[in-house]
This record gives C-alpha cells, structure tokens and sequence, in this order.
C-alpha cells in the first residue's frame, strides 16, 4: 500500500490533474504533518489516526512550521494543503484560523505570495483546465505586467506563445512585451486542455460554458484565495500589475522602459512607483537603523 502523501499525490496529480509543482509541494506538507504527528503523539499515523487530529495539533505544527522561517502567506498555503489532505484522506479539518498578514501601508505582493495566490486560485478550479486558465492568467498579470482586461482581450492569435506578446491596451495602444518561459508554458498548457477550439479571432481565455471569460470571475477567485491565505483586501488581480512594476523597478529597471512595458501614455504614470519603492526602503530603514 502506498504511504497516505504519496497516495494523495497520485490523487492530485490522475484525478485532479494538478501540476507536478503543486503535487510536490502538496505531498511535502503531507509528509511533513505525518512526521510531526508521530513525533508529537509518538505512535505511528495512519487514516485512522488523522480522524482524531485536533486543533491543539495543527497549532503546533504550524507553530514548528513558523519556527523554521516560513511567511505568513506561506503559513496559510501550508494549513490549505493540510486541509485538503485531511478532506481527501475523509478527515474533518479542526477549525482553526489561518495567520493573517500585517495590514498597513499599500505594499507590493511579494514573489511567494504571487505563486501563494495563483496556485490556491487555480487548486480551488472545479475542472483541470479552469485551474490551467486561472493559473496562467495571474501569472500573465504578475509575470507581463498586463491589466486584467488587456489579458482577457487576448485571442487565439496570441498562440503559439513565444518571447514576446503583443498587447492593446488603453486608448488601442499596442505594445510588446516580453514573456517569461514559465509563463509561456503556462499559457501553452490552458491552451491544450481547455475543450474549445481556439481560432485567431476567438477570446483565448473562456468561461466554464465557452463563452468570454468576464473580469468579476477572476476577482471573486482571488478575493476567496485571499482570505484563505490571510493576505490584505489589497491582494487584487490588479495589484500583480503592481507587484510586476514594483519588483522590476527594485531590480534597478529603467524608469522608461518601465513606462513602455506598462503602456502608460504619461512619465507621471509610472513614476508613481518609485513613490512605493521609496515607501518601502523607508520601512526597512526605520526597523534596521539603529537611530530610526
């Protein structure tokens, strides 16, 4: 018999038709509760045994998990997964409430929240290729810097996805942008599981019946995905466009070339984000200086 992780896992991965990322890190988490447990109860666990698990339990190990450095937003991630493995493995999950992250000034969405919130978006996907379109339109967002309704105005032309995409945005402005790799096998990936076919002039990203995916679909995923990983009311489609300029712009990127790769008609436009980084080495010099 396979240990109750790896049987899971062959469940996500066949029946649910996960992506190995997500099977990897989800079996991880399993594992990870088994050891504890055995440590914490020292006797063997079983699926039995997970029928009686308690809130006492997963508060204690999320508090190991805490103790090893894990972030908040990751905190959550980890206690979803749990959750889904206790359901799978016919448990019922203790109610107990996720970490919740620091509110205070508008902030970016950092790097592992991004990957935090479109995996949980896409794991929450009634069908495989709902959870392949949801996955690859936020990482469009994060990974291109697209506004939500320049990625769902992308049709079939757009395919195959290479090294660049072009992109209308406001006032039928087009622009190219570059595309990572991982976004575009992400892309590509939606493309061959979802059922319709994809002609140059048809929308690229549909609905569950086949017709045009509509904005308010997405922003409900990401507002249910929020609030079970405990991230800020801020943590909207939009704020990856953000996220995308605010990381970019910290790596040393060019003001300019920030301001075409966004289509902002106006310098003023972008330079609101030099207001966020600006903002940000403010907060990281009142907690590090000794003087602050």
């Amino acid at each position: 018999m396979q240990p109750l992780p790896a049987a899971w896992a062959a469940h996500l991965s066949r029946d649910r038709r996960r992506s190995a990322h997500t099977v990897r890190a989800y079996q991880a988490t399993a594992e990870r509760l088994i050891r504890f447990l055995e440590r914490h109860r020292g006797e063997p666990v079983d699926r039995d045994a997970l029928q009686t698990i308690t809130a006492g339990d997963l508060r204690a190990f999320l508090a190991q998990r805490r103790s090893e450095g894990l972030a908040n937003a990751s905190a959550a991630r980890e206690l979803s997964a749990v959750r889904g493995f206790l359901a799978w493995a016919g448990a019922e999950a203790p109610r107990l409430k996720g970490p919740r992250v620091k509110k205070g000034v508008p902030r970016p969405i950092a790097p592992d929240e991004v990957v935090a919130l479109a995996e949980e978006v896409a794991d929450e996907a009634r069908e495989p290729w709902i959870a392949a379109r949801d996955w690859a339109l936020l990482l469009l967002l994060y990974g291109a810097g697209l506004r939500i309704g320049e990625a769902l105005a992308l049709t079939g032309a757009a395919l195959p996805i290479g090294e660049t995409l072009a992109v209308t945005g406001k006032r039928d402005k087009t622009r190219m942008v570059p595309i990572l790799p991982q976004v575009a096998d992400a892309v590509t990936r939606y493309a061959e599981l979802q059922p319709w076919p994809i002609g140059r002039d048809t929308p690229l990203f549909r609905g569950a019946k086949g017709g045009p995916l509509a904005a308010g679909v997405i922003r409900r995923s990401v507002q249910g995905a929020r609030g079970r990983l405990g991230l800020g009311e801020r943590t909207t489609p939009h704020a990856l466009r953000h996220s995308f300029a605010t990381h970019l712009l910290g790596r040393g990127a060019d003001l300019r070339a920030l301001q075409e790769l966004l289509g902002h008609a106006s310098l003023s436009s972008t330079q609101i984000y030099t207001a966020v980084d600006a903002a940000h080495l403010l907060d990281v010099y009142r907690n590090a200086h000794p003087r602050a």
